[in-house]
């Protein structure tokens, strides 16, 4: 069914659950994002989702433009409608992986198919999303591929929050008392609820004592902060 701007879910975006907001995020510098869409509406709704001082958007709404553009500046990101009027997208993904290697690929489609999705695969995009979207999802997807790029990190406070509430449900999961944890790794009572309320960073020492007390990798524990 050919997407509508009717039916698009305009939202104000809200953290989703498991979604770290954008002001615990942090950036390694300007963030360089291309949209390209034929409907300037989808295109500014995009742009509005993804507002950061950090991120330097440009929009792209005229096909006979997107050539031009993919071969201009370099960009971190590139937001692309499958469908582009006089425009073939095997056509516009040669362009990108020619002038844009370094370019994750977000695909947006009205007009979903299993050919899309499998030509999209064979050119390695990112993701793949169909229309209507909810912008939440969007914001999640372009975060989570600026986070593997390398691009976006959490602040150190939101990683002391993260780590603490990680090893308190560990914790309470394991039917475990402070004073208990206190008992198994030789760390004062008063610092693990430091650390669990993310006032205080643990040394790798101290997480490490934590984790063998929680019968848990260290990798484990960093990996259940990560944004799922």
């Amino acid at each position: 069914m050919p997407y509508d701007i009717e039916d698009r879910l305009i939202q104000t975006p809200r953290p989703v659950r498991g979604q770290l907001p954008l002001r615990e995020l942090q950036s390694s510098g300007d963030i360089r994002i291309l949209i390209v869409d034929d409907d300037p509406a989808t295109c500014s709704v995009i742009q509005a989702a993804l507002a950061n001082r950090d991120f330097q958007t440009e929009i792209v709404s005229d096909p006979m433009m997107v050539e031009a553009a993919v071969k201009g500046s370099q960009y971190h990101l590139i937001i692309l409608d499958y469908v582009l009027p006089g425009l073939e997208a095997e056509q516009v993904f040669t362009w990108i992986r020619e002038a844009q290697p370094d370019a994750k690929v977000v695909v947006v489609t009205g007009y979903p198919s299993v050919d899309s999705a499998l030509s999209c695969l064979r050119a390695r995009t990112h993701d793949y999303l169909t229309k209507p979207f909810q912008v939440d999802h969007l914001r999640e997807i372009v975060f989570r591929c600026l986070e593997e790029k390398g691009l976006l990190r959490m602040t150190e406070e939101a990683l002391r929050e993260s780590l603490g509430s990680a090893i308190r449900e560990r914790r309470k999961a394991l039917g475990l008392t402070l004073s208990n944890m206190s008992d198994r790794t030789g760390v004062s009572l008063g610092y693990l609820s430091q650390i669990e309320l993310g006032k205080n960073s643990a040394s790798i020492e101290t997480l490490y004592r934590i984790c063998l007390a929680l019968g848990m990798k260290m990798s484990e524990l960093f990996q259940s902060v990560q944004r799922i």
